[in-house]
């Protein structure tokens, strides 16, 4: 057994002095320190010998084992400082750093924050509310009653018999009415969902910006002149204008404004822009609100749309494909 146990130890310092590479040491731990190598061996070989030899034996055979585990730990130790000493090597210290990729804000995001900011120098505050409503405050509320054929021209997405997917940010403004007395003056811009077939022109989602304004003495000329002033801050003060009578069941005189536009190499055409007249007395008293006493004006415009307009994109669908390749151009 004495003579058994001192070949095994030379037998490993030879496999260990040939051990070139990972695989080759790999196979060395098999070989005499696994479970079943050499050296775990030669203790199920001790378990039979006699009482008088165990003492022995046993020293050595201990000294073996912890001399074989020893030997591969230097090993390994010896292999790691190697190895870092030739990565230290190649690193070549005049190349240049890597250059990061740092994100930016989604061309959708960047249209609102003009938008937000070029109302909120116009005196108006930013209010939000929730994605999923109620059917009263995403269309009774705004005069639409549930026969109303004005219906007809949201397609929706309807939870159940009382909630939906908003279709607008109306809504938005009921609750502010509801929740604060007049003077009020603020946007309400989120995102919106309509039951619409996706094409290069309409999507089923997108964002809007729906404003309020509700106090004493508030006229339709000074409605104009609010959406005059935003529009020559985010288009240019060269923009060509102009207003159209139009129906909106929550707004009564109501309007559409279009602008001119014209890409380049195109034909010139006018195109509207947004939404907007003076807020139906019945809405004032959905509300609570005195609508002899108080008057207001309302507008709304979808974001992709005008984002669409001033940069001259022509499929909403890009807006939404997440194509890094399209993105950066902004």
């Amino acid at each position: 057994m004495v003579e058994k146990i001192s070949e095994t130890r030379k037998s490993f310092d030879e496999a260990l002095s040939k051990v070139t590479n990972p695989q080759s040491l790999e196979e060395l731990r098999l070989k005499f320190l696994s479970k079943k190598g050499i050296v775990n061996q030669l203790f199920e070989d001790f378990k039979l010998t006699s009482k008088e030899e165990k003492k022995l034996i046993g020293q050595i055979l201990n000294d073996l084992k912890t001399y074989t585990q020893s030997k591969f730990n230097e090993f390994i130790q010896k292999l790691e400082k190697e190895y870092t000493v030739k990565k230290a090597a190649s690193i070549d210290l005049t190349l240049p750093g890597k250059q990061k990729e740092i994100g930016s804000k989604h061309i959708i995001t960047q249209t609102l924050d003009e938008i937000k900011n070029i109302f909120k120098g116009l005196g108006f505050s930013i209010y939000e509310g929730p994605e999923l409503e109620s059917d009263y405050n995403n269309f009774e509320a705004l005069n639409f009653p549930t026969d109303h054929p004005a219906r007809d021209m949201q397609d929706t997405f309807f939870i159940n018999q009382n909630f939906l997917l908003r279709t607008h940010t109306s809504p938005v403004q009921i609750r502010l009415m509801k929740e604060k007395k007049p003077p009020i003056r603020a946007i309400m811009p989120g995102k919106v969902f309509r039951n619409e077939a996706v094409s290069a022109k309409s999507y089923c989602l997108f964002h809007q910006v729906e404003g309020l304004y509700v106090d004493t003495d508030v006229t339709f000329a000074e409605l104009k002149g609010t959406l005059v002033a935003f529009i020559k801050q985010y288009f240019g003060s060269e923009i060509k204008y102009r207003f159209r009578a139009s129906f909106f069941p929550f707004t009564e005189p109501s309007a559409e404004m279009d602008i001119w536009w014209q890409p380049k190499g195109k034909e010139g055409r006018w195109m509207e822009i947004l939404g907007c007249g003076m807020v139906d007395p019945n809405v004032l008293i959905n509300v609570g609100i005195d609508p002899e006493k108080y008057v207001g004006y309302a507008f709304g415009m979808g974001i992709e749309r005008t984002t669409m307009r001033k940069y001259g994109i022509d499929d909403i669908r890009l807006l939404f494909d997440s194509d890094i390749r399209f993105l950066k151009q902004f």
